[in-house]
């Protein structure tokens, strides 16, 4: 497989003043560091030996830590349960992405309050990937394959970041962290390790398969809280016909006009439940649930985060058959 390396381009204003301000944090990193290890989502242990590895999200945090196993530490910066739309990264983490061997980014938009700190890092010399960007990401709206790469002429801006909700992207992106690692220490068998994760993922994919075997093709209409399940639609047959929050990022407003044509939309199509997330608000689902003339059930599935101990989403692959029990039994 080939790696393909992210272009910073030409920095902007604000990334030259976030330059700057990340090299003033690294001087002061290594203190900082001895008090932050409570910062840390994931409680990383800053003793560990090996390879080590800073992770945006709790998928990729899941990931790396599969392939790592004990031959180093992965540090997770966004919280379980927490929407990695709105995230803010503290100065400890700021430092940890400076000292990482290997920083593992989504990308397309994802990290929104990150990208500045991501761009200035990986123009310093950081070992930055944006991972999604090299699993032939679709666009939002006709679901198209799309670049972010400014000499593409394909190019919108609106590639759909969420490329976690599909098995078969997953097992690449272990693949894409084995060969990274391998660059960094070839003494450990990290490629046996990914293959190993991908034989995993192809079995929860057949048991996804499985799950929704159930739905009729008439009934494989997804409305969900915004627009995450586009990857997970197009592998396993589904349509999101409408969404509570336009666009692909929960920071988006609705507006009263939007609310009421996705109420006609519901009524008009007959969708029986509303796929929201476990790690945003209920409030304007329930509302739009209450307005519809037939029973609508509002059914949270975890999207943007892994779940809690207990959860059985507490993994990658716990997530994905998790959600795709509750969307068989939602859809039934």
């Amino acid at each position: 497989m080939r790696v393909v390396t992210v272009a910073t381009g030409t920095a902007t204003l604000s990334n030259m003043r976030m330059v700057l301000n990340t090299r003033a944090l690294v001087a002061i990193g290594a203190a900082v560091m001895l008090l932050a290890a409570s910062c840390s989502s994931d409680g990383a242990d800053d003793t560990a030996t090996g390879v080590n590895i800073v992770a945006t999200t709790t998928m990729l945090g899941d990931i790396a830590r599969t392939i790592v196993g004990g031959d180093g530490s992965v540090e997770v910066l966004f919280s379980v349960g927490a929407s990695p739309h709105d995230f803010r990264p503290s100065s400890a983490q700021v430092t940890a992405i400076y000292e990482a061997d290997l920083v593992l980014a989504n990308g397309l938009g994802l990290e929104e309050g990150l990208s500045d700190v991501l761009h200035a890092a990986q123009a310093d010399g950081v070992n930055v990937i944006e991972v999604a960007e090299l699993l032939d990401p679709s666009t939002f709206e006709d679901r198209e394959p799309c670049s972010t790469r400014e000499e593409d002429e394909s190019h919108d801006g609106a590639c759909d970041p969420h490329v976690w909700l599909d098995p078969d992207r997953n097992a690449t992106t272990a693949e894409l962290v084995a060969e990274s690692l391998a660059h960094i220490d070839s003494s450990v068998a990290w490629e046996d390790r990914a293959a190993t994760y991908a034989d995993d993922l192809a079995e929860a994919d057949a048991t996804i398969v499985d799950l929704l075997d159930g739905i009729a093709s008439e009934g494989r209409m997804l409305v969900t809280n915004h627009d995450s399940l586009g990857y997970f639609s197009d592998r396993y047959g589904f349509m999101v016909v409408g969404t509570v929050i336009p666009g692909g990022s929960t920071l988006s407003e609705p507006s009263s006009v939007d609310l009421a044509n996705l109420v006609a939309l519901i009524n008009e199509t007959g969708v029986s439940a509303i796929f929201a997330e476990t790690s945003e608000p209920l409030v304007l689902a329930e509302a739009i649930a209450d307005e519809v003339d037939h029973e609508v059930e509002v059914v949270s599935l975890y999207t943007g985060s892994l779940g809690e101990e207990g959860s059985g989403a507490e993994s990658l692959i716990g997530m994905l058959l998790t959600n795709a029990e509750r969307i068989a039994s939602g859809l039934s």
